[in-house]
């Protein structure tokens, strides 16, 4: 077989119409091996001479797309330096874009002999057991396709797995279900575009490995928070099974929700790797080069700094990694065509000698890249280690999991003492977190339900976790305790507990799609999806976490659209920039106001009581500033938003708003949406029932509404 010397950039293995360039970067090795396997899985070793700024490289002109391969790399095996080559193991390359098959646990994939503890050697040959990666096809008619670009104050967020959105779907041909193609066909696409989303955030579906001692188990890492191959869709979500077929139909995938003018955001886990702490198996970076991808501790480099719970941290402050991180971004965006990206346990990528660092080198390259910049950034930004948690704190271009929205809507609903200045904050978009970096209401992605946590009908259903399945005695996952189970714990068919359920239900999701900022729907909260009180239930790839489309609850899936609708359709709701609380430009009356039951102002008293109250917001869209200065001003309708948190019917003076002629039903959380509403007047009572809320919109003067744009 001729071989090249070829290039050292780009990295992984690159077919050019004629041949393939292979380069591996590893700064400590001392000698590479690239092996090639052909139909039969016999392996062919080819020395890699050339070396250029730490990449191993070669040109094969021979090998074409379908090629499977992996490295075998040789150097020093010396724990106690952060070492440990070994060319008896094959390893993956982090650059891969394709990867084909499963790991087969064995003994042979572990860096150590079990009998003679973590510092010996193991020599056992871990071929048999690894994957392979696969030389792919970049070439694809993309037909055109082009991104949505939908802006960020437009968006509502889906968060989904995607093999269990469709796994159990009636209307899905069984064979595409749980697949890339299947969240393609029209049927997935048409409830997404009826449900009114904008985004869909796939759970990670970079490749990754399920845990050893899941499988023994008999469960599996369904979340996917196991990455170990950053560029590579994961292989267990393609229909055709072929090497090539997953980055195919990744491609189709997007193509079709873009047609439809809906976003792709993905989750992506930069902060580990599948390979764990010093007992774990050496599968791809931990055999390149350990000691420069890892964070190893300073007093003993046979250790990892663990900041993420998962027993490694990648090392962001070394440029090559920071560099396999913007390739594997940059990659998405421009080969695959995704819209943005979700940043788990994003401190740790900030992190340069221990602090969080909003100057630290990748916050740089995120901020200068002309491509990953212009994308949605989304961090959750904390991580576990000391000084993690960091909401507010990321920079201008970044928006953040708001876990203090989740926090103060939860206590809200469930009675529980909380100010209402902190429900005021948190309803207006978090000013207090955003405003001072200069940030908008966008910065703040608002949810109550995630998919780390329970579903939106658990939430209501439990008041405590039931995670008995996942074989840990219950003791795995948050405790969840601001949650309301309506007073009977689990299911039931009580006509009163249900339609109270239903209530809180409409009531989380209203509270939701009312406040500024970016909304995020766990996915199947719109039609009831329930783990039966599972609030951590990433190794179950089962009926247990796919949604059950059979049994949708079809009165909150009704709901939910025409609740997403209404926000869609009025710019008050998603405003791109903040309240004032006061008069602006242009119109008699604040832009918003906040008012008692009695119908009079809310004065500083009345903001430090305890969310066990109740209280109404008039939100004034007449006239909505334009950030673009020679834009016309955005004109909406006038709304009064009433929450009634407590457990008491209360009678509610509507507020007597200049320019409002009087008030129209536009729906309640007890009753839905109203067909037709009689007026009622500026000063009237209005009975709110109890753990509800109700939005009227205001009555012009002249009997001209404005239109919504």
């Amino acid at each position: 077989m001729l071989v090249w010397p070829g290039t050292s950039y780009p990295l992984g293995a690159t077919y050019d119409g004629a041949g393939t360039n292979f380069s591996l970067f590893s700064e400590n090795a001392e000698g590479v091996e690239l092996c090639l396997f052909d139909g039969e899985g016999q392996e062919r070793r080819i020395e890699v001479a050339e070396k250029t700024g730490g990449c191993w490289h070669c040109y094969l002109p021979e090998v074409e797309p379908g090629q499977r391969y992996g490295y075998r790399v040789h150097g020093p095996y010396d724990p106690a330096r952060g070492h440990r080559f070994n060319p008896h193991k094959l390893l993956l390359d982090p650059y891969a874009r394709g990867i084909a098959g499963d790991i087969r646990w064995n003994k042979a994939l572990y860096p150590y002999l079990f009998d003679e503890g973590p510092d010996s050697r193991n020599d056992l040959d871990s071929a048999p057991f690894m994957p392979r990666c696969v030389v792919t096809q970049p070439y694809f008619d993309w037909q055109g396709d082009r991104q949505p670009r939908r802006l960020w104050h437009d968006t509502v967020i889906y968060e989904t797995h995607l093999k269990g959105f469709t796994a159990r779907h009636p209307d899905i041909p069984p064979e595409l279900r749980g697949t890339y193609a299947g969240l393609a066909h029209p049927v997935a696409i048409e409830h997404l575009q009826r449900l009114g989303v904008t985004a869909v955030e796939l759970m990670p579906v970079q490749g990754f490995v399920h845990d050893q001692h899941l499988l023994e188990r008999g469960l599996r890492n369904y979340w996917g928070y196991n990455t170990i191959a950053y560029f590579a869709p994961h292989n267990e979500y393609s229909m055709n099974g072929r090497p090539n077929a997953a980055v195919a139909e990744f491609k189709q995938m997007v193509r079709a929700l873009h047609q439809s003018g809906i976003e792709i955001i993905l989750d992506v886990v930069y902060n580990h790797t599948a390979e764990g702490n010093h007992l774990g198996p050496i599968i791809s970076f931990k055999g390149i080069d350990n000691a420069y991808y890892y964070r190893l501790s300073n007093h003993d480099a046979r250790y990892y700094i663990d900041y993420t719970g998962t027993g490694n941290s990648l090392n962001a402050r070394n440029p090559n990694v920071l560099q396999l991180i913007m390739d594997s971004l940059r990659y998405w965006v421009t080969e695959m065509h995704v819209d943005g990206f979700r940043f788990d346990l994003a401190s740790v990528l900030a992190r340069e000698l221990h602090d969080v660092d909003r100057l630290s080198g990748f916050f740089d390259l995120i901020h200068q890249d002309p491509v990953i910049s212009l994308v949605k950034l989304i961090a959750e930004p904390w991580d576990l280690g000391q000084g993690g948690y960091q909401v507010g704190n990321f920079p201008p271009d970044w928006a953040e999991w708001n876990s203090r929205y989740r926090e103060t809507m939860r206590d809200l609903w469930r009675g529980a003492h909380h100010s209402l200045e902190e429900f005021g904050y948190r309803f207006t978009g978090s000013s207090d977190l955003y405003a001072p970096s200069g940030r908008t209401p966008a910065a703040s992605i608002n949810y109550l339900t995630a998919h780390d946590g329970f579903t939106l009908q658990d939430l209501v259903s439990y008041n405590r976790k039931h995670n008995e399945a996942n074989g840990e005695n219950n003791r795995d996952g948050n405790d969840d305790t601001r949650s309301w189970n309506c007073g009977v714990e689990g299911p039931t068919e009580e006509p009163a507990v249900l339609s109270l359920r239903l209530r809180q239900k409409r009531n989380f999701l209203a509270t939701l799609l009312l406040s500024q900022g970016v909304p995020m729907i766990l996915g199947g909260d719109e039609i009831g999806r329930t783990q039966r009180g599972n609030n951590n239930a990433y190794c179950h790839d089962n009926e247990l976490t796919w949604y059950d489309w059979e049994n949708t609850d079809e009165q909150l899936l009704a709901f939910a659209r025409s609740l997403i609708a209404f926000r869609q359709a009025h710019p008050v709701f998603h405003r791109r920039g903040w309240f004032q609380g006061r008069k602006i430009r242009g119109s008699d009356v604040k832009d918003i106001a906040w008012y008692r039951s009695t119908g009079a102002p809310m004065d500083e008293r009345h903001w430090r009581e305890s969310c066990g109250c109740a209280l109404g917001v008039c939100l004034n869209g007449h006239t909505i500033p334009n950030p673009n200065p020679r834009g016309a001003p955005i004109t909406d309708n006038m709304f009064y938003v009433i929450f009634n948190i407590g457990p008491d019917a209360i009678d509610f003076v509507l507020p007597d708003e200049q320019r409002c002629a009087g008030w129209l039903m536009e729906f309640d959380t007890v009753h839905g949406f109203a067909e037709e509403a009689a007026a009622l007047a500026l000063g009237a009572s209005l009975q709110v029932e109890s753990r509800s809320v109700v939005v009227l919109k205001a009555i012009e003067p002249q009997g001209r509404e404005p239109e919504a744009t």
